[in-house]
């Protein structure tokens, strides 16, 4: 199986950190913690499989954050267990900063924002959300959290049995492999039956995922709301509310997910899509009123993303002998998986 190797070695020392910047740059701001005068080494190998990919990455320590912007830009909600091998490092998501210690997995998600400090040699799971449903759940409640646990040791351990042998899977063997991942994670992440409140917590997990899979199906449905959600994610309409209470509740959610989507159209250079037209598809009244909803979320106006990503800054192709894959940047891999 052929993995997708990006690698600044080859280029001269002064261009190493910006090509490995631009690799990541959609996805994620990377900030070297050193110097770059003298170069910055790093290497990635990501093997992309059925529904996820499996990353092996090896760089000085940096800082990776997923911005607001970031999470617009590119909409792509992806899980990500990440396992850094020899050093300690922080991340920041929606519980605080956590110190994780080196060889315990820690699980954030690319549909928020976050921020870390990241340690040398690091092992990553990302895992597509629409490829494992069953156990979303279970990734959602683990959002955050270092999963120092026996549990996690085993995890751990896991993914490190992952990295050996991955290189020699045959490719026919992609499919069984991510139905072990669902079951390994599923065993190392699955809460206490014995604890009320989490169990509440699984429950909830269940339901949000419903909704939000519902959501995501009737984007262009101009009978998108209440009533059809209750239907299609099979809760009640109290329930409904309650899980949407922190996020402005059900018509607010319905808006800021319509309006990601128009951000994600708006970026795309390759859609030729008119703004009004953009509004019609995604059902707001008219193009004025989906351009003020824009611009009271963004900060910007529709036509302001569109200049910027035609006339802008587009994605920097990495420079010559940089890689020996077939994708142009990060992007590109998580959007194939």
């Amino acid at each position: 199986m052929t993995p997708a190797t990006f690698m600044t070695h080859p280029l001269p020392a002064s261009e190493q950190f910006e090509a490995w910047r631009s690799w990541y740059a959609s996805i994620f701001e990377i900030i070297a913690r050193q110097p770059v005068a003298d170069g910055f080494r790093g290497k990635a190998v990501t093997w992309m499989l059925d529904g996820f990919a499996f990353s092996r990455v090896s760089t000085p320590p940096i800082s990776a954050n997923r911005s607001k912007i970031n999470t617009r830009r590119e909409p792509l909600d992806h899980w990500c267990v990440s396992l850094c091998k020899t050093n300690s490092s922080e991340y920041q998501g929606g519980r605080g900063w956590s110190m994780v210690p080196a060889m315990v997995p820690y699980v954030f998600s690319l549909g928020e924002e976050m921020s870390s400090e990241r340690s040398r040699d690091r092992i990553q799971l990302y895992l597509a959300r629409d490829s494992f449903q069953t156990i979303a759940p279970l990734l959602d409640a683990a959002r955050g959290m270092a999963l120092e646990t026996p549990e996690g040791r085993l995890l751990a351990d896991y993914m490190i049995l992952l990295e050996r042998n991955i290189p020699d899977l045959p490719a026919g063997d992609a499919a069984k492999l991510a139905v072990a991942i669902q079951a390994m994670l599923s065993a190392c992440l699955a809460p206490s039956s014995g604890r009320v409140a989490e169990a509440e917590r699984h429950i909830d997990l269940t339901l949000m995922e419903r909704v939000r899979q519902a959501v995501r199906r009737n984007l262009r449905s101009p009978s998108l709301g209440p009533d059809r959600l209750c239907r299609e994610a099979a809760t009640s309409r109290s329930q409904l509310y309650r899980l949407l209470e922190g996020e402005g509740g059900v018509v607010h959610y319905i808006q800021r997910r319509r309006l990601s989507e128009s951000f994600s159209i708006l970026c795309d250079v390759s859609k030729n899509v008119s703004i009004g037209r953009i509004a019609e598809m995604l059902c707001f009244a008219d193009a004025s009123s989906f351009s003020r909803a824009f611009r009271r979320e963004f900060g910007m106006s529709p036509s302001d993303v569109r200049a910027g990503a035609i006339g802008g800054l587009p994605p920097t192709p990495p420079p010559r002998n940089a890689m020996a894959s077939g994708a142009h940047n990060f992007s590109q891999i998580l959007h194939s998986l």
